[in-house]
């Protein structure tokens, strides 16, 4: 089944007193390419969230946003800033060396110092396995949204496609059958025009008339560039029934059939046979711009 490279997804959960938001969204681009946005205490979980895209994700860029706002219907759950308390406790311990200062901190003396109590959720410092893991679950959920959301785009792609392909098809049939003509109505047009130039003064050399229509016929047959045509054909159905990624196959083959199509218009001397080639040529371009959106 074939993917867009168009997509949104997100996922929303509450930790440590934080309501976190991450979205995730996905536009066209030739590679892969994540970009993260998310608060800067966070940027050591940066290259796990990206690998963990990159795993799903083979072409686009994909735009990770991760908003964190305090959770206000939670009740703060202040945490001990060991270092902190440590560094006043020692503090205390020589002031009463060196200056004989005597007495003693309580409990409640401690807790009014400055910085003692971290806010909540700052602790990620301190809990950053269980962080991460809230991360990179939140992360699975906006990816599963995200390529839920390129599949169906992906479906609404390939049947549009599939479509603009059955009509080369026909444009392709009907090359086919005026082929075979295209040489005779040459042959009859140029007789007539020879016979309405005659004025007695010379006769039509039947044996140069033959070579002249012979060098034509050459020149204009175009049974190679239907051939590879209708393999081109094939080849693009059967990627879009591929589970992998195939915008930049179709891409090429959509430039392989642009330049078959080119060589038979530069041979037709015809002018049906000009304008399927432009009706083709038309619908090619339309399809280029469909596969573009294609993984």
């Amino acid at each position: 089944m074939s993917l867009s490279m168009t997509g949104y997804g997100q996922a929303i959960f509450q930790y440590e007193g934080y309501k976190v938001r991450l979205e995730l969204k996905s536009v066209n681009h030739r590679y892969c390419e994540v970009m993260m946005r998310i608060p800067r205490e966070w940027t050591r979980f940066e290259d796990g969230l990206r690998r963990t895209v990159q795993q799903q994700i083979k072409r686009g860029r994909v735009d990770v946003f991760i908003h964190r706002e305090r959770d206000e219907e939670q009740i703060p759950v202040a945490r001990l800033n060991d270092t902190v308390v440590q560094a006043y406790l020692h503090a205390a311990e020589q002031l009463a060396d060196r200056y004989g200062v005597k007495g003693t901190l309580g409990i409640s003396d401690i807790l009014a110092l400055p910085d003692v109590l971290g806010e909540p959720g700052e602790a990620c410092n301190g809990d950053e396995e269980g962080w991460e893991e809230q991360l990179q679950r939140a992360l699975h959920e906006a990816l599963q949204g995200l390529l839920e959301m390129r599949k169906r785009e992906g479906g609404y792609l390939a049947r549009d496609v599939e479509s603009r392909i059955s009509h080369l098809e026909s444009l392709h049939h009907e090359m086919t059958v005026l082929a075979p003509h295209v040489v005779s109505d040459y042959r009859n047009r140029l007789k007539n025009r020879l016979k309405e130039l005659q004025d007695g003064l010379f006769t039509l050399d039947e044996h140069k008339f033959g070579m002249e229509i012979a060098l034509f016929a050459d020149r204009s047959n175009i049974d190679e560039e239907l051939t590879r045509l209708q393999s081109h054909f094939g080849q693009c159905k059967g990627l879009l029934l591929s589970d992998e990624p195939a915008g930049r196959k179709l891409d090429f083959l959509i430039q392989e059939m642009n330049r078959e199509v080119n060589t038979i218009g530069s041979k037709a001397n015809h002018l049906t046979l000009v304008n399927l080639v432009v009706e083709m040529k038309a619908e090619l371009e339309k399809i280029r711009e469909q596969a573009a959106n294609i993984e």
